[in-house]
């Protein structure tokens, strides 16, 4: 599952980006300032950055700069209406894309599709831990070459907390990040689909009780002790 990271000192804005980014697929971390941003950057991998130019003491502009001067992810930009110089600006400095404010949600995961497709990094297309391989743009998943049959939400479950080592993740974050905002399911439709990882990923020999964990009361974890 693909991670990206939204940059934005307004909360309200932050939510309305992730709402629309999740249902399809992606995991999103919120950040509120380009000094957050840079910090989640500095231990944790993201497939793209969607930056706010507007923004209180390191704006969008400073903030992509820094980004750059260390990394290659892609970023697309958000600027208001009027802000062409930011624009331009912020293609020079490295930026890939911009999306002006207000924005249409098609366009928005339309220009993300088509920034990641240009600076596509197949390092990112496999998950490994252990001997354990998800390939993410095939869905399919393998221990030592022995391939697992996992369904797609199977799959994408896996993919998140493996990809997000030692993260705790709620039971309401996974419905909404794996099934969508709109979904009918309940937390029973998790912990049945955590159960049927468990009983693939231990017929093929994988240690999953020792790194799948349940955290008692809030959800599930990928824990990376015992490597």
């Amino acid at each position: 599952m693909k991670t990206i990271l939204l940059v934005d000192d307004e909360k309200r804005m932050l939510d309305l980006l992730d709402l629309y980014i999740t249902p399809n697929g992606y995991f999103c971390v919120k950040k509120q300032s380009g000094a957050e941003a840079l910090d989640y950057l500095e231990n944790k991998k993201v497939n793209l950055v969607i930056l706010d130019v507007m923004m209180p003491d390191m704006d969008g502009l400073a903030t992509c700069k820094k980004i750059r001067e260390t990394y290659d992810v892609p970023i697309i930009m958000l600027t208001a209406r009027d802000s062409t110089e930011d624009v331009v600006k912020g293609l020079k400095i490295g930026a890939d894309d911009y999306l002006t404010k207000p924005f249409n949600e098609k366009e928005l995961l339309a220009r993300m599709e088509a920034v990641m497709r240009r600076t596509k990094d197949t390092s990112q297309d496999f998950l490994t831990f252990n001997g354990l391989k998800l390939d993410q743009e095939s869905y399919s998943t393998s221990f030592k070459n022995e391939l697992i049959s996992l369904t797609p939400k199977e799959f994408t479950l896996l993919g998140l907390l493996v990809g997000h080592p030692n993260k705790v993740f709620t039971r309401d974050h996974l419905l909404s990040t794996v099934w969508g905002y709109n979904s009918n399911v309940d937390d029973r439709t998790i912990d049945s689909h955590i159960r049927n990882v468990r009983d693939k990923l231990r017929k093929v020999g994988f240690p999953v009780d020792v790194h799948l964990k349940t955290v008692w009361g809030v959800g599930y974890k990928w824990s990376t002790e015992g490597e």
